[in-house]
């Protein structure tokens, strides 16, 4: 697999600022760039003079190396020059809670469809928000810039893309430099992203592409990815793990679904499975990053997956508090499975969720070690989940990457998972 991209005169050594005109992977063979257009992927706009490159990831190649040709054909006939969509700053008034996907492609990077299927798709969902995070480039911003609106608010994303690890990166406009060599170079990623204003979120640590990377100063962590099956109690652990050595990173999840070119029926191998629930003051892009980054919400299943809220003295997901502890959470949709409590040193406790309309109390008078979060874990719910999976995987024949070489093991199946309480010492 030799991946295919392009920079112009202002690219520099990495980390690089700019001068990105455009990135494909190994989904095209062949591209144009100009200062009207561009192929899905690439940059168009002005043409600068000077000495310009084509980028060759040489991602899988074989120990007798590979012959590559490249072929460039240029034209100087007269067009335009179309200026890049401007952003827009879209707002829903009111308080609650809200749901999105923060991990999807077009064909703006490897996927078959577009970002207006993909619109389509996530209002069929019922989604409140959605992030595209399209492989190392940007350039899905064209259509989802000027289409985002209060009923379905979009987030800025890309997924740094390479060989031993995956991230995205939220709220960010410009193009941020993908060519990691060093695991070092996670540190020059987190600081760029950072200092651009952005959250920086590791995804999907697990079989087949884990991170494998030094550990930045991640602002979040991808602890679910696709459906349940596909390896992801493999990615909970390493966030616990990382919980219990005293980070504090918020958990998200995203489907990393790949549009297809037709619009596809709901399903648990579509998009917003899982979905990413937070509390809101507002719908707006910025209460969306803001809560990602405090950690004030849940992943769970789907758009009408289980709802999972928990409170410790009072206070919301992604708070401090004292000892003695006094926790609360508030389920719905579960009736029939398991509530876990966990902290750093693993499950306090097991509560049977015996309602639709669920709350559960906990009271720690000695505290717990460093966090307090739950897990809604499949009971009643489990031989169906199974049953609704089975069936979909057969019926689509071909499986995405991630569940490749899966298979059903006796792991808990989790419905919900809530973000961390963090405990303070005295």
């Amino acid at each position: 697999v030799i991946d295919l991209g392009m920079c112009d005169p202002g690219m520099t050594a990495y980390p690089s600022e700019g001068g990105f005109r455009g990135w494909s992977g190994g989904f095209r063979d062949r591209f144009h760039v100009a200062t009207d257009s561009a192929t899905p992927g690439y940059v168009h706009g002005p043409m600068p003079a000077g000495e310009w490159n084509v980028i060759l990831g040489l991602y899988k190649v074989p120990a007798a190396g590979a012959e590559v040709t490249v072929t460039v054909e240029l034209d100087n006939g007269e067009r335009p020059t179309n200026p890049q969509p401007e952003r827009t700053f879209p707002v829903r008034a009111g308080a609650g809670w809200y749901r999105g996907d923060l991990h999807c492609h077009t064909f703006h990077s490897d996927a078959a469809g577009s970002p207006e299927t993909l619109h389509k798709a996530a209002l069929q969902a019922g989604l409140d928000f959605l992030a595209i995070a399209d492989h190392n480039t940007i350039t899905q911003r064209r259509y989802f810039h000027p289409a985002s609106s209060p009923e379905l608010v979009f987030v800025r994303g890309m997924e740094v893309t390479t060989a031993v690890g995956h991230a995205n990166v939220y709220g960010v406009d410009e193009w941020i430099d993908f060519r990691m060599t060093r695991p070092s170079d996670a540190h020059v990623l987190a600081e760029m992203v950072h200092r651009k204003g952005g959250l920086l979120s590791i995804n999907h640590d697990k079989p087949t592409i884990p991170w494998d990377y030094e550990f930045p100063a991640a602002d979040c962590q991808e602890v679910w990815q696709s459906t349940w099956m596909a390896w992801n109690w493999v990615s909970l652990a390493r966030w616990q793990e990382r919980l219990a050595s005293g980070l504090r990173i918020s958990a998200i999840g995203g489907s990393d679904f790949h549009q297809p070119a037709k619009l596809q029926p709901e399903g648990p191998l579509v998009l917003a499975r899982p979905t990413t629930v937070l509390w809101l003051p507002e719908l707006s892009e910025d209460a969306v990053l803001a809560a990602m980054k405090a950690g004030r919400g849940y992943v769970t299943e789907g758009p009408k997956g289980p709802h999972l809220e928990i409170t410790v003295n009072g206070q919301p997901m992604g708070s401090a508090v004292t000892a003695p502890l006094h926790c609360e959470a508030i389920v719905r949709g579960a009736r029939g499975d398991l509530l876990q409590w966990i902290d750093a040193r693993g499950t306090i406790t097991e509560q049977e969720i015996s309602s639709g309309d669920w709350r559960g109390e906990l009271a720690l008078l000695d505290g717990a070690e460093k966090f307090v979060r739950a897990e809604i874990i499949a009971k009643a719910s489990r031989p169906w989940l199974i049953e609704e999976f089975t069936k979909a995987a057969s019926e689509r024949g071909e499986l995405p990457w991630q569940l490749k070489g899966s298979h059903l093991t006796d792991e808990p199946i989790r419905r919900a998972i809530s973000n961390p309480i963090y405990i303070d010492q005295d």
